[in-house]
This record gives structure tokens, C-alpha cells and sequence, in this order.
């Protein structure tokens, strides 16, 4: 009796220290296009088809599967089937995605895109997903606009929850979900866009460097040019932010359009000195700070151009 008694508890022990395998979905996607990249909204659009292949009786992924990370989703299309066994379900889909975007190198930036799924009722007690690693890719002939893809990977990973969503009988502090993931890699073809970007910014300076074959009698053209150079500066760094998500860090247009405020302030106040030597009659003096403070000027910015812009390609 003893015995039957001990062997009885020791499988109700172990019957309670087992967990139940939780379920597994097979998962896959195939991206057709991305478009309307919007960095001022800070979102972008994707087209995809997604499909999964389960055994579990009461799944429906169609209404189940959600893309936390997105702004809005809609499904198109919808095919449901069987395979081997098993519903398989695919989904032609197009979702408008929340981005984060990285500007601190724009226009030399590299953009990392994921598209995050989940099962809404299933946790990853229940549900957990195995990636469709051979059908998982993109349409190779797709092209974002200045944009090249250089990577794609599908990958699986767990969101967690600080919250029970009020089921108190769960002593856990969160919730855990299975995700399935969907990464790319956007670099930016940035010559073309760069130039587009900041020749103004730099045909400024070339106006505020002319200042220097001024002669200091000449004092309105002398100091009117690069103070109309300084606003023109001004007015091109305003229409880039434009373009731009609002950050606190201080990004690769902010550095050079500081450079070149600098560079104009420089200008100005050697022809300041240069005008001190020559109403002083000295023309040896006022030479040499001309020719020496232009050379400085000009020099210093186009070394600190080519560092911050080094910098920004090759970190």
C-alpha cells in the first residue's frame, strides 16, 4: 500500500513538472515591394505575401496574426487549403510600417527595416513559430528608389509584455509571445542626393571666399557678400531639415552647416583685420592677412569637409 502510494505521488510530481510542448506554426514571406518611404512621418509601405502551416484545430491566423510594429495593415487576398494534413494559409498583404530612422549620416545613411509578427491569443506557451528559411526572400527584381538592398534575413524571437493584461491568475509580472521577423538593410546611393543636397551650401562659401579679391576700400561688397552668403547657407540647412524626422543629435547637415556658418564668421573677421592694417596704411600687413586668413579659411573647411563627410561613410 505504502508503495502504490509513493508511486502514485511521484507521478503526480512529475505529471506537474512537465509543461506542455506548446505548438508550432511554420512561418514564411516574401517581400514584393517597398514604397512611399516618408521620413518626415516617420513610416514607409510594404508589400508582401505571408503565409503559415499549422495542425492546431482552433488557430485562425487570419484573424490572429498581428504586426505590432505597424501603422496600418490590410489583406487583400486570402487563400486557405490543406497541405499534407496540415491548414495552410496565405495572405497578400500590405502594411504601412512605423520607422524609427536613423539621419545622424543622411544622406549617407544605412536604414534597418524589421517587420515584427505575432499570434494575439496564443503566448509562446502555447504557439511558437518555425521560419520558412527556403521560401522566406524578396522579389529580386524590386527596387526602392536610391536605395540597395544588401541584406534580408527571417528570423524568429520572443516580445515581451510588462503586463498580464489583467489576467490575475497568472503570477507572472508579463507576458511572453513568439514573433516572427522580417529584417532588411536599405543603404542609400548618397553621391547623386549629396550633391542635390548642398551645392548651394558650398556655392556660399565659394561666394564668401570671393570677398577676399575685394579690395578693403570696396566695404559694402567686401562684407555684403558673405553675410548674403550666411543667409543663403541658412535658408539651404532650413529646407534639408525639412526633409527630415525632428532629433536631438546633432547630425552630419548639422555639422556642415555649422562648419560653413564658421567658415563665413572666419571670413568676415579676417577682412575685419585686413581693413584694421590697410586704414593704418599697412599694405604689407594687410597683404598677408588677406592672403594667409583666406588660405586658412579656405583649407580648414575643405579638410574638416572631407573628415566629417569620411566619417559618416565608412563608421
Amino acid at each position: 500500500m505504502k508503495i502504490r502510494l509513493f508511486c502514485l505521488l511521484i507521478l503526480s510530481l512529475l505529471s506537474t513538472s512537465v509543461k506542455a510542448v506548446p505548438d508550432t506554426l511554420q512561418i514564411g514571406a516574401y517581400v514584393m515591394s517597398i514604397h512611399d518611404i516618408n521620413f518626415r512621418d516617420k513610416e514607409y509601405t510594404m508589400r508582401f505575401w505571408l503565409w503559415m502551416l499549422h495542425n492546431k484545430e482552433d488557430l485562425d491566423v487570419v484573424k490572429q496574426t498581428e504586426i505590432p510594429n505597424a501603422k496600418s495593415v490590410e489583406r487583400s487576398e486570402i487563400f486557405i487549403d490543406s497541405l499534407d494534413g496540415k491548414a495552410w494559409v496565405i495572405m497578400k498583404m500590405k502594411s504601412v510600417m512605423k520607422q524609427a530612422w536613423k539621419v545622424n549620416d543622411y544622406p549617407f545613411d544605412k536604414q534597418y527595416l524589421n517587420v515584427q509578427f505575432e499570434n494575439t491569443e496564443y503566448d509562446k506557451n502555447d504557439l511558437v513559430f518555425k521560419v520558412d528559411n527556403k521560401g522566406s526572400t524578396y522579389d529580386k527584381e524590386l527596387t526602392v528608389d536610391g536605395w540597395e538592398i544588401t541584406n534580408f534575413e527571417a528570423t524568429t524571437n520572443e516580445n515581451i509584455y510588462e503586463t498580464t493584461f489583467g489576467n490575475y491568475k497568472n503570477t507572472d509580472a508579463s507576458c511572453t509571445y513568439a514573433t516572427f521577423n522580417i529584417h532588411m538593410t536599405l543603404e542609400r546611393s548618397a553621391l547623386g542626393l549629396f550633391l542635390k543636397l548642398f551645392v548651394g551650401m558650398y556655392i556660399s562659401f565659394l561666394i564668401a571666399m570671393v570677398s577676399f579679391l575685394i579690395h578693403p576700400k570696396d566695404v559694402e561688397p567686401r562684407f555684403g557678400l558673405p553675410v548674403g552668403a550666411l543667409f543663403a547657407a541658412v535658408g539651404n540647412k532650413y529646407i534639408i531639415d525639412s526633409l527630415l524626422p525632428e532629433t536631438s543629435s546633432f547630425t552630419l547637415v548639422d555639422s556642415l552647416h555649422t562648419l560653413t556658418f564658421g567658415a563665413v564668421f572666419l571670413t568676415i573677421f579676417v577682412s575685419a583685420f585686413a581693413l584694421s592694417a590697410f586704414r593704418k596704411k599697412d599694405i604689407t600687413k594687410y597683404r598677408k592677412i588677406n592672403k594667409v586668413g583666406g588660405l586658412i579659411v579656405f583649407l580648414s573647411f575643405v579638410f574638416l569637409n572631407l573628415l566629417l563627410i569620411g566619417l559618416a561613410i565608412f563608421q
